[in-house]
C-alpha cells in the first residue's frame, strides 16, 4: 500500500463530503484567510459505536488540512485560522475513543488541534459546510488495523515545520569575546501556541512566561550593555531545538529558558534555577524536566523517524569550558534573586531538560514560581514584584559578566 501524502482537494464551501483512503492526508485549500471563532458550546466530539465523529462549529469556513502521527497515536487538524479564545476543550470531547485533546496557535497562519487516539482509526469523512450561522466542520473516524494506521501516519510536506534554506537563513552574528560588545541574552519564553504550560485559577503560562520576558527585555535594553533576542515574541509554538537554533543565530552569550510551572503532588514555592545534569535533583525535579520535554509531541510534532536533535545530544560532549560557567551563571541569579524576591528553600536544582542541552552557551532554566501555589501565583500577576524581579535578573547577568571578564583575565596572565 503506497503512503499518501497528496493532499486532497475538496470544496469546503459546496457541502461536498470527502471519502478518504487509508494512508491519506485531507486538506482544503480555498481563498478564505480570515480567523475564524470556534464554540465548543455548539459543538461536539462523541462516540457513535465504535466510531467517533466530529462536529465543530465555526464562525465562518476556513482552510483546513487533516492528518495522523503515530508512536503515540494522534490526529493533527490545522486550521487557516481559528481563535480558540474561551474554547471548553472538556465540554467539546465526551469520546472514549478521544484520550485528550489540545487546541492553541501553532505558526504564523495556523493553528491546530490534537486529538490523541485511544487506537488506531482512519478518517473515513471530512466535509466543512457553511451556513446561517458560519460553517461547521464535521469528520468521521473509524477503527482500522494497527498496520494500516501506521503505514498511512505521518506529516505531509504542507504542515512540516520547514527551518529557512541556507541561503535565506538569518546569518549568525558574529563570535566574539565577553566585554568586546553588549552582552548577547536571549530569553525563552517557556511554552506557547497550542502548548500552555500550567494552568491555575485562570493564570495560563505560556501568557506570564511572554509578559515576563517582555518585561526582562525591557528592563535589560534600558540598562544598556545588553542585546536582547526573544525565542517567540508572540503566542506562538517554537520547538526545542528551533529554540536552540534561534540562540545560536543570536550569538548568544547566555541563553535564559522561562517558566512559571506547577506540580500535582507536595508543596513547592518560590523562583528555582535550573541547570543540566543527566540524573535530577530529585523526583520532583525529575518529573518537571520530563513534562517540558514533551512540548513538542503534546503540540502534534512528528518525533518519529527522524534524528532528534535536541534528544541525541551526547551527555558527554565536551562542556568542560561552559559547565562551570553555567555554574557561575546560576549562582549570580541565587544570589541577586534571593535577595530581592526571594526563593524556594532548595533554590539551586539540576534536572535534564532538553531545553539547556547545548553545549556551547551557558543555559539556565528560571522557575519564577509554581502555579500551584497561590501565594507564587499572586506575586507572578504583581507587576511590581515582576519588575523586582527583572532588576535582580539584569544585575545577576551584570556580575556574572564581571567575573567571567576577570577571571579570563588571570587566566591570560
Amino acid at each position: 500500500m503506497v503512503k499518501l501524502f497528496k493532499p486532497l482537494v475538496f470544496a469546503t464551501l459546496l457541502g461536498l463530503s470527502a471519502s478518504l483512503p487509508v494512508g491519506g492526508s485531507a486538506s482544503a485549500q480555498s481563498g478564505l484567510t480570515a480567523l475564524a471563532r470556534a464554540d465548543s458550546g455548539a459543538s461536539a466530539l462523541v462516540d457513535q459505536g465504535e466510531r467517533v465523529e466530529m462536529m465543530l462549529r465555526l464562525s465562518q469556513p476556513v482552510p483546513f488540512r487533516i492528518f495522523t502521527l503515530d508512536e503515540p497515536r494522534r490526529m493533527v487538524i490545522d486550521f487557516a485560522e481559528v481563535d480558540w479564545t474561551g474554547f471548553d476543550t472538556e465540554q467539546f470531547d465526551t469520546a472514549e475513543g478521544i484520550t485528550g485533546l489540545r487546541v492553541g496557535g501553532f505558526v504564523p497562519g495556523w493553528s491546530r488541534m490534537v486529538l490523541d487516539l485511544a487506537g488506531p482509526f482512519r478518517l473515513v469523512h471530512a466535509q466543512m459546510s457553511r451556513d446561517d450561522k458560519g460553517a461547521v466542520l464535521t469528520l468521521t473516524l473509524d477503527p482500522t488495523a494497527s498496520d494500516e494506521f501506521a503505514l498511512g501516519a505521518g506529516t505531509p510536506p504542507d504542515a512540516q515545520l520547514v527551518r529557512p534554506s541556507t541561503d535565506d537563513a538569518p546569518k549568525a552574528a558574529p563570535a566574539r569575546k565577553l566585554g568586546e560588545g553588549p552582552l548577547r541574552v536571549v530569553l525563552d519564553p517557556g511554552h506557547g501556541g497550542i502548548d500552555p504550560g500550567a494552568e491555575r485559577d485562570g493564570v495560563v503560562e505560556k501568557e506570564l512566561t511572554l509578559t515576563f520576558a517582555r518585561e526582562l527585555q525591557d528592563v535589560l535594553n534600558r540598562a544598556g550593555g545588553f542585546e536582547v533576542t526573544l525565542t517567540r515574541a508572540e503566542d506562538l509554538f517554537v520547538p526545542l531545538e528551533t529554540r536552540l537554533t534561534l540562540a545560536r543565530e543570536a550569538g548568544a552569550d547566555v541563553f535564559l529558558s522561562i517558566h512559571a510551572d506547577a506540580i500535582a503532588e507536595g508543596r513547592a514555592e518560590g523562583a528555582t534555577i535550573y541547570t543540566l545534569a543527566a540524573r535530577a535533583s530529585d523526583t520532583a525535579s525529575q518529573k518537571l524536566a520530563e513534562r517540558h520535554d514533551r512540548s513538542d509531541l503534546l503540540s502534534g510534532v512528528d518525533l518519529t523517524g527522524q534524528d532528534d536533535v535536541i534528544a541525541t545530544v551526547l551527555m558527554d560532549m565536551a562542556r568542560t569550558e561552559t559547565t562551570p560557567r553555567t555554574d557561575r551563571l546560576a549562582d549570580a541569579l541565587v544570589e541577586q534573586l534571593d535577595e530581592s524576591v526571594g526563593m524556594h528553600k532548595r533554590p539551586r536544582l539540576e534536572a535534564g531538560f532538553s531545553v539547556l542541552k547545548a553545549p556551547d552557551m551557558p543555559s539556565v532554566l528560571i522557575e519564577l514560581g509554581f502555579l500551584s501555589s497561590a501565594k507564587d501565583r499572586a506575586k507572578l500577576a504583581d507587576p511590581a514584584w515582576r519588575t523586582k524581579a527583572a532588576w535582580a535578573i539584569r544585575d545577576a547577568l551584570s556580575a556574572w559578566e564581571d567575573e567571567e571578564i576577570s577571571l579570563r583575565d588571570k587566566l591570560r596572565k
